[in-house]
């Protein structure tokens, strides 16, 4: 399944909106005390986006605790 249709990223161009995606799964990890299941569509929203190695690097960098977002 992919990501919805987002009107604040209507270019070609989706690495903004791969960001922004991940981003709002990482801030439902922190709202639901690290509960994976309760957040897995934002995860899955980005996955649909973002190049698996970017997702493989951010998921890489959250275990520790170096990530950016």
């Amino acid at each position: 399944k992919t990501t919805p249709l987002d009107p604040r990223f209507p270019n070609t161009n989706q690495a903004q909106h791969c960001w922004t995606r991940y981003n709002e799964y990482v801030l439902c990890l922190k709202n639901n005390d690290g509960e994976e299941d309760s957040c897995k569509k934002y995860h899955q929203f980005a996955a649909s986006l973002c190049p698996s190695s970017w997702v493989e690097r951010w998921d890489e960098q959250r275990e520790e605790g170096t990530f950016q977002g």
